[in-house]
């Protein structure tokens, strides 16, 4: 997550600071897109890397489930649709591609303390973007909303579980998210750079067919957490 916060801070810098050179953020600057926000409905794009995490609830004390996450990649349309001055509804369906490594310290054999866990989500957000009064080409903004995810790879209906090395979640999950970003009015197009927190909502694990199955028989709940760093063209 500090990585993705790291390379999002700075790609926004180096934007803002080539298009300062270019008397565009300056003092005077030339004003682009003056009517870009007038607009009732218009459309975009996003690309963008994300950053998928479990927390884990147990229903008593006892060894983690350690979660190695690795840096996903997204990518989707966005639909915007003005409600009022300073505030819009988007759509943003998705592609996102991720992976997360589970290492179970519990006492099971060493060949099946580790499982691979890869997804494919469509994730189909709602979400008010919430915007400050434009100040030149810089318009900072609020988003947060709620959102659904199907997963392509959940295993849930699999009649195998973690006894035959088959990790399985469920299709769906509902969640909430919330975020920030900074629209940069250019010559030809807007660019919104942005990073948002995803949490989810409900529990996902699918539990194996024994009770006190050391892989989920201790787990209350395991719920999605997330980071996601798009960056959006109008």
């Amino acid at each position: 997550m500090k990585k993705l916060l790291a390379l999002f801070l700075l790609l926004s810098a180096f934007c803002t600071q080539a298009q300062h050179g270019r008397k565009i953020f300056g003092k005077d600057p030339i004003i682009h897109l003056e009517n870009f926000d007038k607009q009732r409905v218009h459309w975009g794009y996003f690309l963008g890397f994300n950053s998928y995490d479990y927390k884990f609830d147990y229903k008593k004390n006892g060894p983690d489930i350690n979660v190695d996450r690795t840096t996903g990649f997204n990518v989707g349309l966005v639909g915007n649709l003005k409600l009022m001055e300073y505030i819009d509804l988007r759509f943003e369906p998705g592609l996102y591609y991720t992976q997360r490594n589970l290492t179970y310290t519990t006492q099971v054999r060493p060949i099946d303390r580790d499982r691979e866990v890869n997804a494919t989500y469509i994730h189909l957000p709602l979400l008010l973007k919430f915007s400050s009064q434009r100040t030149g080409n810089i318009r900072p903004y609020l988003v947060g909303g709620l959102s659904m995810s199907k997963n392509l790879g959940s295993n849930e209906t699999s009649n195998s579980d973690n006894s035959e090395q088959k990790f399985r979640v469920k299709e769906w999950t509902k969640n909430y998210e919330i975020g920030f970003g900074i629209d940069l009015y250019l010559e030809y197009f807007k660019f919104s750079p942005s990073i948002r927190g995803v949490f989810g909502m409900g529990d996902e694990l699918v539990r194996d067919k024994d009770p006190n199955s050391p892989w989920t028989g201790n787990v209350n709940s395991m719920k999605t957490r997330a980071v996601f760093i798009n960056f959006t063209f109008h």
